[in-house]
């Protein structure tokens, strides 16, 4: 058999063979299954009238609320403040995890001096010290910045801490030999090695401060997603206050898939 009759015969072949299929393709669209079951579920339920309308509202009512509110301007400021809230307090906690972090995973001192307050505070729920933040701060910003800056900054702190401790000594030793900074070793070396649990801290820590804020809001505010929650609770307006949760809920899951392509960006030999 000669050159070109074996290759017409292994392209007979492949044609024949049939082509595996990819279940890649079908990830995109997989995804809306489960919101559109229960979004259809939640329709059926509402037209059955199994729930009264001051239990369940229609999804129908849940887009006229959010129009009334985007329309009268209230829902967009409420959710710029909310915004600003988390870009502070989780931009503080995020540094200033990080920060002690990598103090406590490289500084046998300050294991010693702080590692027993830091274990300690963290078992501490966040919501837990609502009343003595309000007493500290009062109710204004500061009140509001300083409880995600305390949800953020421990969930940051221990992942830093893990992913240093996992780094090789000989890395560490070998910016030791070199005399370089503290700087230059974060920037050279820890970094660069622990960026990946780094990365799954901020994760974790960015839904727990969005969480924590709105239940704040919800509880001490005047302003703010979790207030206008309130408010609509407060006035029987289940509609309203369904608005403010399918509203959590999206930009929660729009802040975790953020997170997931800086991580796939940073970490492209990650498997997903």
């Amino acid at each position: 058999m000669n050159a070109s009759t074996s290759s017409i015969a292994r392209s007979s072949f492949a044609a024949g063979t049939p082509r595996r299929f990819s279940w890649a393709r079908l990830r995109s669209p997989a995804s809306l299954v489960s919101p559109l079951l229960l979004l259809a579920a939640w329709t059926a339920a509402t037209r059955a009238h199994w729930f009264s309308d001051q239990v369940l509202v229609p999804p129908q009512a849940v887009v006229d609320a959010f129009r009334e509110v985007w329309e009268s301007g209230e829902f967009p400021a409420d959710l710029k403040i909310s915004l600003f809230r988390l870009l502070v307090g989780f931009s503080l906690g995020s540094v200033g995890g990080v920060a002690l972090g990598v103090l406590l995973a490289t500084s046998e001192r300050a294991r010693v001096y702080l590692g027993p307050t830091f274990n300690l505070i963290r078992q501490v729920p966040t919501l837990a010290l609502t009343p003595l933040f309000i007493l500290l701060f009062g109710i204004g910003e500061t009140f509001k910045i300083v409880i995600i800056l305390k949800s953020t900054i421990y969930p940051v702190a221990i992942a830093t801490m893990e992913g240093v401790r996992t780094i090789p000594r000989q890395y560490l030793e070998v910016g030791r030999a070199y005399k370089l900074g503290a700087w230059a070793r974060f920037h050279r070396i820890i970094f660069p090695s622990s960026v990946a649990p780094m990365l799954t801290g901020v994760r974790i820590a960015l839904g727990r401060s969005w969480m924590v804020l709105v239940a704040v809001e919800l509880l001490a505010a005047d302003t703010g997603i979790g207030q206008l929650m309130a408010v609509g609770r407060q006035m029987l307006r289940l509609d309203i206050v369904m608005v403010g949760v399918i509203t959590t809920g999206l930009i929660g899951f729009s802040f975790d898939r953020i997170l997931v392509g800086i991580e796939r960006a940073l970490l492209p030999w990650k498997p997903r």
